[in-house]
């Protein structure tokens, strides 16, 4: 069966793939919030915008700290969707220098 090989994989390293999930869709909903705050207005009461905007705004308050008040808020979305892109990648180089993830291509 070929999925226990990428099963068995997944979960021996769980410790990296499951933040790295959360990482990603948290990316990918503040990347959402972006896309959706230039169709609805900011005071929408649409519940995927609101569920979008309960879920990111931890992000998005954590750039505002760094970012110049005086950016509009889709730069802000937009920054908070780079920021995490880097911590998912800085994420996965910890963890391969450290020797905790298998190198591709490698045999063992």
């Amino acid at each position: 069966m070929p999925w226990r090989g990428l099963m068995g994989n997944v979960l021996s390293y769980w410790y990296y793939y499951l933040p790295d999930y959360a990482l990603a869709v948290l990316m990918y909903t503040v990347l959402g919030r972006a896309v959706l705050g230039l169709i609805l207005d900011a005071n929408s009461q649409n519940y995927i915008w609101r569920f979008f905007c309960n879920v990111t705004d931890p992000v998005v308050s954590a750039v505002a700290v760094v970012t110049p008040k005086a950016a509009a808020p889709v730069i802000l979305w937009l920054f908070g969707f780079v920021w995490l892109f880097w911590l998912r990648l800085i994420l996965l180089i910890v963890y391969r220098t450290s020797g905790l993830l298998p190198v591709p291509g490698a045999t063992s």
